[in-house]
Parts: structure tokens; sequence; C-alpha cells
């Protein structure tokens, strides 16, 4: 069954018709039963808990516990051997990998800045975009402090500045995009990405910045109200062309990402993560069909599947093919 899923996705044929059906994963009579725990990202936790469900139905005997938490949570958890997967949604650092982190990447996405929808500078925002630099001054610098500063119509109106609370992969890839840490950006500290989302919506002064699952509806694909995503002048020029505005969707962002049009950072892998390679068999057949059939639902989810590739190189690090 391993060398049959690899071979299978080298052959590009990994989604063809009949390839997720319980027949062929072996339903329950494969003996795989147990828990499987989780905890980490917020950017993971939409897309985590769906590959749980669609694996339990494979696998009725197994059971996944997944939680939030934030990216630090995740590492911290995984490393302690409180959980078996860390969900991780930044680049995993020297010092974790010496204390014995070992990862794969299963997907991609991204972050992205949002303001109310009755902010008084939108239909300037919408129109130009924010350079990086004047994102720099809002969070880094905290020389532009009103929206005045950022478009016209925004005469006396002071930028309510909102950040993440929490150690996570979104705030962490947030700053790295404008240059610095997490401890590094201004703002009012708001616990998760459902919260600064929500903080977002009830100021329309605001400005935060969230994964792309929390302001675009799952069902529509559309941005939930009242927040907008304020789009990125990524060449700096003072007009936002039209390589540069993809945000109308989340179809059309995920596939500005894959393309590689929507920078990185903020666009980011996201991975999985534990206390050296997984030995538990459970453990390891979840991560296995993560990175083949489970990509399936990675799409229909809001994110960016994986180049064959690349998944192949993360088979890999499981060892034993």
């Amino acid at each position: 069954m391993k060398r049959i899923a690899v071979a299978a996705l080298a052959a590009g044929i990994l989604f063809a018709p009949g390839c997720g059906e319980r027949g062929q994963e072996g339903g329950d009579s494969d003996g795989l039963r147990g828990t499987i725990t989780m905890s980490g990202a917020w950017a993971l936790y939409p897309i985590a808990v769906r590959w749980a469900e669609e694996f339990r139905e494979l696998h009725p005997g197994v059971r996944i516990d997944v939680a939030a938490g934030g990216a630090g949570k995740g590492m911290a958890d995984c490393l302690a051997q409180v959980v078996d997967i860390g969900m991780v949604s930044r680049e995993i650092y020297p010092q974790e990998i010496e204390k014995g982190a070992w990862w794969v990447s299963v997907t991609k996405d991204a972050v992205v800045a949002t303001v109310h929808e009755k902010n008084p500078v939108l239909a300037w925002i919408l129109g130009k975009g924010i350079a990086r630099e004047t994102l720099a001054g809002i969070w880094m610098t905290g020389k532009v402090s009103r929206w005045a500063q950022v478009g016209v119509g925004g005469i006396g109106d002071s930028i309510h500045v909102y950040t993440r609370s929490d150690a996570c992969g979104a705030a962490k890839t947030w700053a790295k995009f404008l240059g610095a840490e997490q401890e590094d950006l201004l703002g009012i500290g708001v616990y998760g990405d459902p919260g600064l989302a929500e903080a977002v919506k009830k100021d329309r002064l605001g400005i935060g910045f969230n994964n792309i699952n929390y302001v675009y509806d799952a069902k529509t694909g559309r941005q939930v109200e009242p927040i907008r995503v304020a789009p990125i002048d990524i060449n700096g020029n003072g007009v936002l062309e039209a390589n540069e505005d993809f945000y109308g969707s989340r179809a059309s962002l995920i596939a500005a990402i894959r393309a590689e049009q929507y920078p990185s950072p903020p666009a980011r892998m996201l991975h999985f993560v534990s206390k050296g390679r997984p030995e538990r068999l459970i453990v390891v057949e979840f991560i296995k069909w993560v990175l083949t059939d489970g990509q399936q639902y990675v799409y229909e989810s809001g994110y960016v599947t994986l180049p064959n590739e690349r998944i192949l190189d993360e088979l890999k690090k499981l060892g034993d093919f």
C-alpha cells in the first residue's frame, strides 16, 4: 500500500476517481485503532479538522483530536510529547531541530491584511493597494498613525492597529514580510485568528491580519462581511495593477499564491511536526494519507496543494519506501 501510494502520485493519478474509496483504503480491516492528538496553528486547524473527519470515515477505529492555539503551542506540545502532531505555520527554527523537531510540509496558505468595509479610505486602498513600506510604518515604526497618511479621505482618523497576542505563525510570517519579528509588531494584542478577525469587524478604523480562511467564507469563497482584504501594492508604484489585484475571491487568491504572484512571505508552507520521526503506526499512516489521498480536500478547503514533486519529497521523510 505504501509503494502503491507513491507510485500513483508520481504517475500524476493521485486524485483519480475511486482512489479515496473505503475499499481501496482498507476500511477498518487494516486494524488501525487508537487516538491521534494534534494541536497548534489556527492556519492549519480548518483543514486538519477536515482531514481528521475524512480519515475517520475510512478508519472508524481511529479517533483524531484536533485543538487550535497557535503555532507556538503546537511546537511546544509536540516537543514535550503532549501531542502526536504539532501544527506549525512558520519555518522550523534550528534550535527546535536541535530539540528533536521532525516535520513534513502538508499544504500552503498566506496571511493577508484586513480592514473594515466602512474604512474612511477604503476606495483608495482597493484602487491603489498599500505598499510594504506603509504597512511597516503602521506595524513597525508607528510613523503611519492616521488613515490620511494611507489615502485620501481619512483626515483626522487614527489607525487602530491590531496584532496577535499568542505566539503564532501568522504574526511571525507577517512580521517577516515587514522585516522584523513578531515581538516587534505594534498594536493591540488579540488572541487567535477568530479573535483578530472579530476585532476588525467591530472597528471601522481598525487594521489587522489573518490567515485567508478566516476572512473568506468557506461556502461562497467571498470575503466575510464587514471585513475587506487590503491589497498589497507589491511593486510599490502607487497603483494596484492587474497582476496585483487577485483578492476578489478565495479561489483567485489561492491561484495567485500557487503562481507565486502573492509574495512569500506572507505566503508560507504549513507543517506537521513531531518529536522525532513518528513511530506509531496510526500516526504514520495518517500523515501518509494526508500527503496522498488527503490532498484532494486541500483546494476546496481554501489551501494550496503542493506540487507532486514536493509531496514525494515529504513522503520520503517518513522512510520505508
